[in-house]
């Protein structure tokens, strides 16, 4: 690969817009795991569900414990399911956006 990491800091705001979206996951599952008293395997592994995916979970699921990848996979398959619906509202939402006037 030849990129060059100097040349990083040219694009501030893409660095911007990821550290808000990460902010707003991180925020999203504490606020989440708090509210239903869910315990910390669900947060982490949730959280590498939702930006790792199916790969990853089970890795982080297994950390854990080795019984629970499992458990990665099944909340990774479901990250997935709930993904899909919200990805085809989202375009839905978007379409009706774009055709108001």
């Amino acid at each position: 690969m030849k990129m060059d990491l100097t040349m990083i800091m040219d694009n501030t705001g893409l660095i911007a817009v990821g550290l808000i979206w990460m902010t707003i996951h991180a925020v999203l599952l504490i606020l989440i795991a708090k509210l239903i008293k869910a315990p910390y395997f669900f947060l982490a592994v949730g959280s590498q569900a939702n930006v790792g995916g199916a790969a990853s979970a089970p890795i982080v699921a297994s950390a854990f414990h080795p019984s629970l990848a499992t458990v990665g996979v099944l909340l990774a398959v479901l990250g997935y399911a709930i993904g899909t619906i919200a990805a085809i509202a989202c375009t839905i939402l978007m379409e009706i956006v774009a055709v108001s006037p």
